[in-house]
């Protein structure tokens, strides 16, 4: 008698910003536009070498959140004191999305998330996501001194949660960092819109539409 196959995948791996909290593009005009600076003034901070910079030491823990307030306000030109709370008002959580990551894992899925982190102090901006409590494992550049798309950070994850690239599903907003994670052997899924992915991401993983 054949046996029917099992689920494709065992794991799932998310990226925070932009995926588990509101479209980032969303976020960034509404800073820009509370701040009455003229829209693409923060992107244009990111694109600009010194930006990434501010963001690379940021995310690996090399200098402090209020650092990074002081480089980047300056850079785009706006007050610095708590720029990044300013900065990140409005990356609401994506229910959607963390609701079929919850569906995933007491499907006997494993779960966990990735984040290039942006500190937690004076601001924390995963306070009230409950991560800890959600998923199976919650890896922050900074507390590791690895970011996307390093591989290492990939090999990280996969190893904590005990699942093979192969059968495993990772979702990112950033296309470098799902071309990073396809090359070691995880499944894309570019996340954009919250319905969109959660969709998707319950086809991929065969869960119930709830």
């Amino acid at each position: 008698m054949a046996m029917s196959p099992g689920p494709r995948y065992s794991g799932v791996v998310f990226d925070f910003f932009g995926v588990l909290t509101w479209n980032m593009v969303e976020v960034i005009s509404a800073f820009e536009d509370r701040e009455k600076v003229a829209r693409g003034t923060f992107l244009r901070g990111w694109a600009d070498p010194r930006g990434q910079e501010l963001f690379r030491r940021l995310e690996l823990g090399l200098i402090t959140q209020t650092e990074w307030n002081e480089g980047y306000g300056a850079l785009i030109g706006v007050v610095p004191h708590d720029l990044m709370a300013r900065y990140l008002h409005d990356a609401f959580p994506a229910h959607e999305v963390l609701k079929v990551a919850r569906q995933a894992r007491s499907a006997g899925i494993k779960t966990a998330v990735l984040s290039n982190s942006l500190g937690r102090e004076p601001y924390d901006p995963y306070a009230g996501f409950d991560l800890r409590g959600t998923f199976d494992e919650v890896v922050l550049s900074a507390e590791h001194g690895i970011r996307k798309p390093d591989p290492a950070a990939f090999r990280l994850v996969l190893d904590k949660l005990g699942v093979s690239a192969e059968r495993c599903v990772f979702v990112d907003d950033g296309e470098d960092n799902l071309a990073a994670a396809h090359r070691l052997g995880m499944t894309p899924l570019l996340a954009l819109d919250e319905r969109v992915a959660a969709r998707r991401l319950r086809d991929m993983l065969g869960l119930p539409d709830l």
